[in-house]
């Protein structure tokens, strides 16, 4: 009697991968919206900075925008990565 161990060593790869690889693609998705939301939290006191800066006329408007585009940015990569995680766990 001989055994095929391709068949069963592909079956155990078919099996597991699948188990590791999702929780992998939600730890990856978590940790780049943790990233993200890091950085929208950095632009938080450089925008402060500029409103109050730009009352004495001091700094423009662009600037203010500037900061207040990147916190957006930042903000809607970080929350998207965690509902794509979110996604992915459920699925």
């Amino acid at each position: 009697m001989q055994i095929d161990k391709r068949s069963k060593v592909g079956r155990f790869i078919e099996h597991v991968v699948p188990g590791v690889v999702r929780p992998l693609r939600v730890l990856w998705n978590e940790i780049i919206g943790f990233v993200f939301l890091c950085l929208a939290a950095w632009a938080v006191p450089s925008a402060i900075r500029n409103v109050r800066s730009m009352q004495t006329q001091e700094s423009g408007l662009g600037r203010v925008a500037l900061s207040v585009g990147f916190f957006c940015l930042m903000a809607y990569f970080g929350i998207s990565s965690f509902l794509r995680a979110r996604k992915i766990s459920r699925s």
